[in-house]
């Protein structure tokens, strides 16, 4: 099979680039939040990780319970040194709704991930399959980003299931913090 983008066209929506190897320089990110603010993951500088969770949008219930669990534990991920941050497709309308219908008052929740920014971190990228859903939007991602703005960790997922349990992240959290332990899969 040829590469069908060896003409230098923009790639379709359903192409998929790498995603970022561990101990390589995250990409770029930089997305809007509900306050008003910009986020930029470039002046981030967490204790231990910057975790970002690329989420689907309203249209997930897999996603509202995962970002519930992320709610709910809070109090730990901060005792641990975790900055959270939750992205989507969605417009700051749908996001708002999120934020509000999935009771997320302080969760940092960023929007109108562009397809380019989903290509970047090499996420699986999705196209509407109903009028409920946004154009595109990322399939789950989790990546935990360190100080020196280096991926440490990444888990994609191309469906809504399959995404790492909140539990299993946390107890590597801290065994990765107490014992230092390097990154993997650089190679």
């Amino acid at each position: 099979m040829t590469n069908p983008n060896t003409s230098g066209a923009p790639q379709s929506p359903t192409q998929l680039q790498a995603p970022p190897r561990p101990r390589t320089r995250a990409p770029e990110l930089v997305v809007d939040l509900l306050d008003g603010s910009r986020w930029n993951l470039a002046g981030r500088r967490p204790e231990n990780f910057t975790m970002i969770v690329f989420y689907r949008g309203l249209h997930c219930p897999v996603c509202r319970d995962q970002l519930a669990a992320i709610r709910d534990s809070s109090a730990e991920l901060e005792s641990l040194g975790v900055d959270v941050i939750a992205i989507s497709a969605e417009d700051e309308h749908r996001t708002r709704r999120v934020r509000d219908d999935w009771d997320l008052p302080a969760l940092q929740l960023g929007y109108d991930l562009s397809v380019q920014t989903m290509r970047d971190w090499g996420l699986f990228v999705s196209a509407a399959s109903n009028d409920n859903e946004p154009a595109h939007f990322s399939e789950p991602a989790v990546f935990l980003v360190d100080a020196e703005q280096e991926i440490y960790y990444a888990a994609l997922t191309s469906m809504p299931f399959g995404r790492p349990g909140l539990a299993d992240l946390l107890g590597g959290i801290r065994f990765v913090t107490r014992t230092g332990y390097p990154a993997g899969g650089d190679r």
